[in-house]
This record gives C-alpha cells, sequence and structure tokens, in this order.
C-alpha cells in the first residue's frame, strides 16, 4: 500500500469525521437554546397565568433560559475551535480569537446574570410596611 495514497484517505477522514462534529456542535447548541427557550416560556406562562408573582416568575424564567443560553453557547466555541482547527490560515485563526473573545465576554456576562438572578430568588421572603409577606422582588419595589 502506497503510503502517500494511506495519507490522503487518513486526512480525508479526519475531514469528514470533523464536518459531522461540527454540525453535532451546532445542532446541539441549537437543540439546547430551543428547549431553554420552550421551557422558560412554559415556566413564565405557568407561574404568571396561576400565581399572582409575576416578577418571581420572569426571574425563574430568565435563569432557566441563561442557562440554555450560557450552554448553547459553549457548543457553538467548541464548533468555531473544530472549524478553525484543520486551518492554517492566520485570518482563520484570527477569526477564532474574535469569536472566542465575543462569545466568551456574552458567556460570563449570562454567568453573572444567573448568578445575580439566584441570588434574588433564594433570598428569603421580607415583611413590607403593612404586615404582609412579600418576595424580595417586591419588596424592592415597594422600598
Amino acid at each position: 500500500m502506497d503510503i502517500q495514497l494511506l495519507g490522503t484517505n487518513l486526512a480525508d477522514l479526519v475531514w469528514a469525521l470533523s464536518a459531522i462534529l461540527i454540525s453535532t456542535c451546532q445542532l446541539l447548541a441549537i437543540f439546547v437554546i430551543s428547549v431553554g427557550i420552550i421551557r422558560a416560556l412554559a415556566i413564565f406562562l405557568r407561574s404568571s397565568l396561576f400565581k399572582p408573582q409575576t416578577t418571581t416568575a420572569f426571574q425563574r424564567s430568565r435563569l432557566a433560559m441563561g442557562y440554555s443560553f450560557s450552554l448553547g453557547l459553549s457548543f457553538l466555541v467548541g464548533a468555531s475551535i473544530l472549524k478553525t482547527m484543520l486551518s492554517s490560515q492566520w485570518e482563520d485563526i484570527a477569526r477564532l480569537v474574535i469569536i472566542i473573545a465575543v462569545r466568551t465576554a456574552l458567556n460570563l456576562l449570562l454567568e453573572r446574570a444567573i448568578r445575580s438572578s439566584q441570588a434574588i430568588s433564594d433570598e428569603p421572603l421580607t415583611i413590607a410596611t403593612h404586615g404582609k409577606e412579600t418576595a424580595p422582588e417586591a419588596a424592592i419595589a415597594n422600598s
């Protein structure tokens, strides 16, 4: 068997597997984000229709959607890395650096928003001035 032919076949296999993996990462990102949007909408609608606390429903739905966006962005970063893995052009590498920087910044902002939402939702109920218990968001709004 010719070594050059074996190298060509192996390179073709690597390119094909890379394309499959890139497509899989992108499909997973679409799936995760879509499920997160549907789940967030279900949480918001269920809570706002059957419970009077719409601010809590809003926070819980944002939290669910934030998690899915963060995971979806991670899949997209992985797909971008795989796309550039086999490229040897500096323009592709520079584009990858920019894409990763933007997506990482978005991911960090999402995680910070998730943490702040969790901190608000984890706070205990407070007593308002009229003697009724209210959620932290309502207590802040009443202040």
